[in-house]
């Protein structure tokens, strides 16, 4: 799934310039950046999840991708995906916490490896660098405050 949308990101109707301008308009700057990065975050956090390397490193930039989405695109907008809610980008960030919590698996890279990372305390680091890395973008976000319609007494 993050594959797929980290490819619609750079080839979808518009590519990556449509991207940052759907970017900018949520407060984004420099959008291409944010574009480019969410793209890339996507494509190599979505590979090292299919190939289970590297956690709880891709689980982070999930949580991290989700909470930036969950904190932009879908803020105050409630909580139901058909309202353009947070319930989406919830599950998956629950579902990458999860996968931190379970591990990659037998058959990963990681347990190949030996480095098989998993647990509540892995979880717990996963959730941390993810809000981490979404509190610092989202802390330079520079969405204009919406223009008010004048009311009749105006």
């Amino acid at each position: 799934m993050l594959i797929v949308h980290g490819l619609n990101k750079v080839r979808g109707p518009g590519g990556l310039q449509g991207t940052a301008g759907y970017f900018a308009s949520l407060g984004l700057e420099p959008a291409k950046v944010h574009a480019g990065l969410a793209a890339g975050t996507e494509l190599g956090a979505g590979a090292l999840l299919t190939a289970g390397a590297y956690s709880p490193l891709p689980q982070a930039a999930v949580i991290g991708l989700m909470a930036t989405a969950a904190g932009t695109d879908h803020r105050g907008k409630g909580f139901f995906i058909f309202k353009g809610g947070w319930e989406y980008v919830g599950v998956v960030g629950a579902a990458a916490v999860t996968s931190a919590v379970l591990g990659s698996g037998r058959v990963s890279v990681d347990a190949v490896t030996g480095r098989d990372r998993n647990g509540l305390r892995w979880a717990l680091v996963a959730v941390v660098l993810g809000l981490a890395g979404a509190a610092g973008i989202l802390s330079r976000v520079n969405k204009p405050a919406p223009e008010l319609e004048p009311t009749p007494e105006a």
